[in-house]
Order: C-alpha cells, then structure tokens, then sequence
C-alpha cells in the first residue's frame, strides 16, 4: 500500500472502473517486497505469540489476561491473512484480482478486525486497572470463563456493526493507489457518512477507555512504588535486617516493570491508532466539499494512516506476549554480556601483554589493573 500515483492518474483510473478489476494499475511491482514482508513478520509474530502462549506456565494460563491476549494474538493473525495476501496479488499481478465482492470483503476484514483488536486491547486495560486498583472485586468476579464471554461478546458485536455496508449502511470502495479497500471516507450520502462518524466515534471511545485505564494502573503503581519505599526507609531507620527490606524492594522493582509495560503499550497503541481516526473525520469532514470544488485530495495522508494502523497487528505480539519479565530480563543479561566481551576485546587490542606487565610492575605488588 505503499504506492505513490499523481492525482489525475489515480481519478483517471478510479473514474474508469467498471467491475473493479478490469483496469490495469500504473504501480511498481518491486513494492511487493514491502507488503511481503509486512505480510511474513506480523504472521510469523503472531504465530511465535501463540506458541508462547501454549508452553507458558499453566497458572499463567488459566488467567484471564492469558485469555485476552490469546484471543488478541489470534485476531491479529486472522486479520493479516485476511488482507494482506490481497495486497500481494494486486502488486504482482497490476490489477485488482477480484470485482466489488472481494473489494467488500477486503474492507469488512479491515473494518472488523480493527475494532475488534482496539475492543480486545481496552478490554485488557480494563481488566488490567480492576486486577490493580479494584483487587477485591477482581477476585471475585473476574475470571477466565468470564474472559471467554468477553471475547466472544467482543466478535459478535463487531461482526454485526463492521457487515452493515453490505447492507447498504455505509458504503466500501478502493482507495489510492488501488490495492486496497476501505469505507467511503469522502461519502455524499447522509447514510454512509453518518456510518464513517459512526465507527470513528466507537474508534475513539476504545482509544481513551484505553488511555484512561493504562493512566490509571500508572498512577496505581507509582503510589505503590513510593509506599514501599517509604516502608523500606522506615524498616531502614528503625534498625531492621536487610533481609526484611528485600522483598519490598523485590516488589517495588516489578511494580515499576510492568508501569514501563503499560507505557510502552499504551504509546504503540496510539501511535498505531490515531491517524486513521483522524483520517476518518478529516476525510468525511471536508472530503464532499473538496471533491465538489474540485481541489485536490490528500492520498498521501490516507496511505499514511493506513500504514499506520497496519503495523498494529504486527507490533501486538512483540508488545504484549515477547517483551515479558523473563525474557526482557534474558535480553538484557545476553546485552550486558555481549558489551562486556566487546570491551574486553577492545582493551586488549589496547593494551598490548608487553604493555600490560609494565602497568602491573609500576602499579606494584597489591594493585592489579583491570582491562
């Protein structure tokens, strides 16, 4: 989807198209390697995300976060199977390899598995600021069965909203530089353009639902780290052992962990999400009225959000399954290790043995120097 055309190419085409596929498309072929290769890591991560889930501990399993994330990791899958081979074909091939059925499809697919991805990351939160701040009520209502119904709530619900264009609420066309498909996002029709306000209100309303738990749980845990430290101190003045102050110390440590987790979560979600929710009220907003006047249109810009929202599904696994504890933890042991080793070999290209044993003869018989 990365194609640039000028803008009397891509009207001359679009004004030509009669069942979707006829017309040749003046794109490089060469681009195909980029949506290959989106194609190949955002399954490869999602199908290495399952399997980590699978061989993971069986009390991490039978959590209701483990739920979630199975149920994200396998709509992030489907999604890229979905449209991206679609993508490919267009490439290799110069035309759109299907008509209006497949156009329809290829737009339902992003429409379903993109709200359906946002609904399960706020759903996460959600569980996520209960588990934290709510711990009481968590234990007692909230569970894996519980997580199931959530997920299967979430598909169906966003099954019914995203096939309402097939039934003439809200319309799905091609869009620059004609490989792939999407909501008429510059509609003249009062029924499709209310359907574009529509999805992009329920759009934001997940992103800050999002945002305004992730902040929550930060705050939460912020406020447990300076009570722990303060106990530590106390524990500190009053003359305790060092072995009594570890443990707060322990869990003040994953407290702060799992607050850079949230963060980096919450920053890939937005980054991700926001521009094609821009884009949707931006387009629908002033695209009539453009379109009408005859100025100019911002393909570019609605590349731009697309891309965006594309790389969500591939960052999800390497966000909320790879970068765990014990793996950031492995990272960060092999890192050290290898910039140890790489000082090491510089030191000694340094200093020559010769060199080395004037040092060690000047420094005298207690002093040792360290490479």
């Amino acid at each position: 989807m990365t194609e640039w055309l000028n803008q009397s190419s891509w009207e001359e085409v679009n004004a030509t198209l009669t069942n979707g596929s006829a017309v040749a498309l003046d794109i490089k072929s060469s681009h195909v390697v980029t949506a290959a290769s989106m194609f190949t890591v955002g399954v490869v991560g999602n199908l290495i995300a399952i399997v980590v889930l699978c061989v993971s501990k069986k009390e991490q399993k039978e959590t209701t976060f483990y739920t979630l994330v199975c149920g994200l990791a396998v709509t992030d899958l489907l999604g890229t199977c979905c449209t991206s081979p679609v993508v490919i074909a267009t490439y290799l091939t110069q035309r759109w390899p299907g008509g209006q059925p497949l156009c329809h499809f290829f737009s339902f697919s992003m429409l379903f598995f993109g709200s359906a991805g946002m609904t399960i990351l706020c759903t996460m939160s959600i569980e996520r600021y209960l588990a934290i701040n709510h711990a009481f009520f968590y234990s007692q209502h909230i569970d894996k069965a519980l997580a199931r119904l959530a997920l299967m709530g979430a598909y169906l619900l966003n099954l019914v909203f995203c096939i309402l264009p097939f039934f003439g609420w809200g319309s799905n066309v091609r869009h620059f530089p004609g490989t792939w498909c999407f909501l008429d996002w510059r509609a003249n029709s009062t029924v499709s353009a209310s359907y574009t306000y529509i999805y992009g209100g329920v759009s934001t309303f997940l992103i800050l639902v999002t945002v305004l738990c992730n902040l929550a749980v930060c705050v939460t845990l912020v406020s447990m780290r300076k009570k722990a430290m303060g106990r530590g101190k106390a524990a500190a003045s009053t003359g305790s052992s060092r072995g009594r102050r570890f443990p707060n110390l322990a869990a003040s440590a994953a407290e702060m962990q799992m607050f850079w987790l949230l963060v980096l979560m919450t920053i890939v979600f937005l980054i991700c999400s926001i521009p094609l929710v821009i884009r949707i009220f931006v387009n629908q907003l002033h695209g009539p009225v453009q379109i009408q006047t005859g100025e100019k249109l911002d393909y570019r810009g609605d590349l731009l959000a697309i891309r965006f929202a594309s790389f969500n599904p591939i960052l999800d696994p390497w966000v909320y399954i790879l970068c765990r504890k014990k793996l950031l933890t492995l990272g960060c042991e092999r890192l050290k290790r290898t910039v140890g080793a790489a000082r090491d070999n510089q030191a000694r290209r340094i200093f020559s043995p010769a060199l080395l044993a004037v040092l060690t003869a000047c420094a005298g018989p207690q002093s040792t120097v360290a490479v």
